[in-house]
């Protein structure tokens, strides 16, 4: 097995923005995406990469870009390096597979949760003041119970990096009401039409989270869709309410760094081998799951 690729190095051509994960190059009629092996937890980048991880949510991507172009304009363009400027066809074997073309879009600086379960942050909310986002739902409720319709829960990022859930409220006042209400119909659709896609697969979307731009005053699903990045995948045959769920996603990580105890401070520890291993395993599976093909 490969050891995973922390970094890309594209000749003279300069990231204009490193994420935790994807690399973000200015092509001037549009931006080139390329998704790295890196893995973060607790907002931090973790010292070990995960092999194949950047192509498998690459082209998860594109697979629900695709699926989900009835429901809203998305920003892909074209994944096939062949077709891209010339400059960049020397590094095919590179870019294949974990790199995209995408529409120039301003980001609107609200990630748009979507929760069909009461799992993560919103549990340990509503265990401590019966909210989820500061708004009060039904008593009763126990860990990973499903909720009795789906509820958005829009999250901004706070100036240490952390996402701070935000009331719609809050939404509101930082993009406007016309924004706020359209990007929660369209994450409410988005998170229907994959729910019900993945319920025939037997996999629960317990919550996900979006990102839309603006381009000329229309919004437009960009970033990253729906990979085990974003999402709680669980698996239904092993669903059961009233403690955490095994997961197709980085909770399995998050599990290893709480055992040995890290203090989530630099520096970002590297993973055993085997915890490496075993998260690969669970993408690909997951990956599979939804395209119902082997990874390219």
């Amino acid at each position: 097995m490969n050891k995973g690729l922390s970094d890309v190095i594209l000749g003279n051509l300069k990231p204009i923005k490193q994420g935790k994960v994807r690399n973000v190059y200015d092509l001037n009629d549009c931006f080139l995406f390329v998704a790295t092996d890196r893995i973060s937890a607790y907002d931090y980048i973790l010292g070990s990469p995960i092999p194949d991880k950047g192509k498998i949510l690459n082209q998860l991507s594109k697979f629900w870009f695709q699926f989900l172009s009835s429901i809203t304009e998305t920003h892909f363009l074209e994944d096939d390096v062949l077709k891209y400027p010339e400059s960049l066809q020397a590094f095919e074997p590179l870019l294949q597979g974990r790199s995209m073309l995408v529409k120039k879009a301003e980001v609107i600086p609200v990630e748009c949760v979507v929760r069909g379960y009461i799992s993560g942050s919103a549990w340990q909310e509503y265990k401590q003041s019966g909210t989820i986002n500061e708004s009060k739902i039904p008593n009763g409720l126990i860990e990973s119970e499903r909720l009795e319709t789906p509820i958005f829960t829009p999250a901004t990022k706070a100036s240490s990096g952390h996402d701070e859930n935000i009331p719609f409220e809050k939404m509101v006042e930082l993009i406007g009401k016309e924004k706020s209400t359209l990007m929660r119909e369209k994450s409410l659709s988005i998170y229907n039409a994959a729910r019900d896609y993945l319920d025939k697969r037997g996999i629960i979307l317990a919550d996900t989270k979006f990102e839309f731009g603006l381009i000329q005053g229309d919004i437009l699903l960009i970033d990253e869709v729906l990979t085990p990045d974003s999402s709680r995948f669980w698996p239904k045959s092993k669903y059961t309410p009233g403690k955490s769920q095994e997961s197709y996603d980085k909770q399995f990580v998050r599990d290893y760094l709480n055992r040995i105890k890290w203090e989530k401070k630099p520096p970002a520890p590297a993973l055993p081998e085997e915890i490496i291993h075993k998260t690969r395993d669970k993408y690909l599976e997951i990956f599979k799951i939804i395209t119902g093909k082997e990874l390219e």
